[in-house]
């Protein structure tokens, strides 16, 4: 049978299959359940930076209707901020804590940081709680007009510095693809020390019912058609960079995975297929890359991987065509 181990941020893997951060990352039994069958890692579902700023303004606000009183920059606003930043990060640590207790598969943590300015101790008490790895979730909506673009790209590579400062664990940067030169921002993470890069983000998306004249949620699971974007990418940067690639958004099936390999990453990410089908689902998707591996002859991963990566494949057009030209003027 062939062999799926790989390496991704210098942790061995017994496959390439991660399961991303997510509600089925964020308690102990449910990592229990997904070593059980058989993923590579898990991501931890994120801490997040908004939500921790979020809860201490509630409870800022439930204090006045109470009818406490005090200015912005009274201690006691200064205390519900520290008091519900500390609560929200030791529930965090001991999570890794014990889910390392537990399981023998990589841990990695995952910050979803917005702000470089709070994270370099927690990143610190991360890596003494256990933690394999931590994964910077990083999103500047880029709907500032007064900024340049090169304003929104700094947070990125400063949240990064201040991480890698504080560590020594490897630290992995997911992001999205929404940059003006997304080629030069991931050589450029590279170069802050990204030791992986994670592509690409997928983000709650607004709708509107029309019968009842509302804004809403889009659907919150990827879909099989979303991985191209990703695929793309992966195909035209994997052997112009030395860190890892892993790849995440639309991927449901061991097909998926495998042309991400061929493609040239290290990793995949999935969620929302195992939300869908189930966590036993992970074993389906490795029956299926053992099958394909022994019906080509591969051994190995790493005898397929980046063999059609953009620099490696003689139709390496396809990763750089954007316009459909030549597929409507071939059509009768």
């Amino acid at each position: 049978m062939a062999d799926l181990s790989t390496k991704y941020l210098g942790l061995d893997l017994r496959n390439p299959i991660i399961v991303a951060s997510s509600g089925l990352t964020s308690t102990v039994k449910e990592i229990v359940e997904l070593d059980k069958n058989g993923a590579g890692a898990v991501v931890l579902k994120s801490i997040f930076e908004e939500q921790i700023h979020l809860e201490a303004d509630h409870n800022i606000r439930k204090m006045q209707a109470d009818g406490f009183s005090y200015d912005e920059y009274s201690e006691t606003m200064d205390y519900i901020d520290v008091h519900v930043k500390e609560k929200e990060l030791s529930n965090y640590i001991s999570l890794i804590h014990e889910v390392k207790s537990k399981v023998s598969i990589p841990v990695i943590a995952s910050i979803n940081a917005v702000t470089p300015l709070e994270w370099t101790s927690f990143a610190k008490q991360i890596e003494t709680a256990g933690a394999d790895a931590i994964e910077l979730n990083i999103f500047v909506m880029p709907f500032d007009t007064d900024k340049e673009c090169t304003d929104n790209e700094a947070v990125y590579y400063k949240i990064l510095k201040k991480v890698k400062d504080a560590v020594t664990i490897p630290v992995a940067v997911k992001l999205s693809p929404y940059f003006s030169n997304l080629g030069k921002v991931l050589l450029n993470l590279e170069k802050e020390g990204a030791n992986g890069l994670v592509l690409f983000n997928r983000f709650s998306a607004p709708d509107i019912d029309i019968d009842n004249m509302k804004t809403t949620h889009a659907e919150i699971f990827s879909h099989p058609n979303e991985m191209f974007n990703v695929l793309r990418w992966v195909g035209i940067m994997a052997n112009k960079l030395n860190a890892d690639l892993s790849a995440t958004t639309g991927i449901h099936d061991g097909a998926s995975v495998i042309k991400m390999l061929l493609a040239g990453v290290t990793t995949v990410q999935v969620s929302s297929t195992l939300y869908k089908n189930g966590v036993g689902y992970l074993s389906t998707m490795l029956n299926d890359m053992h099958s394909w591996m022994d019906k080509k002859g591969f051994r190995y991963v790493d005898q397929f991987r980046g063999k059609l990566a953009h620099d490696a494949n003689d139709n390496n057009n396809v990763f750089e065509r954007m316009q459909f030209m030549r597929y409507f003027s071939d059509m009768k």
